[in-house]
C-alpha cells in the first residue's frame, strides 16, 4: 500500500483500449485470476468509436462511503481514500450505495465492498499509460447536498471539480514513459 499523499491516477481515458489487465491485475493482487475482485473497471461507452470509461475510487478528502457505513469498517485515510476493516463489515452495501462515482465494487461471495487501496499495482499492468500514481493533483469533495439520495444511481453529479496543485507523475519522473516510446 502506497503511504503518504500517493494515489492512483486516470490520466488519459482516451488512450484506453478496453483490454482490462489493469482490472486482471488487481483482481490478482486480490487472489483471484478473473475480474470479480477488482477495484476497478473499465466499462465501453457504446463500442470502440466511443472509447472507454476508467472508474475508479477518487480518494475524497470526505468518503461518503465512510460516512454512511453504521459500523465504522471504512476509516478515511489522511490524504483520501478509504480504509476497510472486514471483522467490522456486516454487508449492508451502504458504501457502494453512497459512492458519488459508483466506484465502490462488491464482492457477493464474501457479501463485502471492494474498494481501491491505491497500491498502483493496476498502473504497472496498463500498456497505454491511462493510470499512473501520483502524488496527490486533485482533491475531490463530497457536496452533500446535491442530490445525495441518487449518488449511487447518477455517477457523477455530487463530485466538486478537481483542483490542481502541480504534482509530479511517477511515470515521467523515473522515465518509463519515454521507454515505452522508445519501444524499450
Amino acid at each position: 500500500m502506497l503511504s503518504g499523499d500517493m494515489r492512483l491516477d486516470v490520466v488519459d481515458t482516451e488512450l484506453c483500449v478496453g483490454c482490462q489487465m489493469c482490472m486482471f491485475a488487481c483482481s490478482r493482487i486480490h487472489g483471484d485470476t478473473g475480474l470479480s475482485r477488482s477495484c476497478i473497471l473499465v466499462k465501453s461507452l457504446s463500442g470502440m468509436e466511443r472509447g472507454f470509461k476508467v472508474v475508479v475510487c477518487r480518494a475524497c478528502l470526505d468518503p461518503p462511503c465512510a460516512r454512511v457505513c453504521p459500523v465504522g469498517a471504512l476509516t478515511p485515510r489522511k490524504g483520501g481514500c478509504v480504509r476497510l476493516d472486514e471483522t467490522k463489515c456486516i454487508g449492508c452495501g451502504h458504501c457502494k450505495e453512497a459512492c458519488a462515482v459508483q466506484a465502490v465494487f462488491w464482492d457477493s461471495l464474501r457479501n463485502k465492498p471492494l474498494i481501491c487501496r491505491h497500491c498502483g499495482y493496476c498502473a504497472n499492468y496498463c500498456p497505454h499509460g491511462v493510470l499512473a500514481v501520483d502524488k496527490r493533483e486533485r482533491t475531490y469533495t463530497y457536496n452533500r447536498g446535491v442530490g445525495e439520495g441518487a449518488a449511487g444511481k447518477s455517477g457523477s453529479g455530487n463530485m466538486a471539480g478537481a483542483t490542481e496543485q502541480g504534482g509530479v507523475n511517477s511515470k515521467a519522473a523515473s522515465g518509463e514513459d519515454s521507454l515505452r516510446q522508445e519501444g524499450v
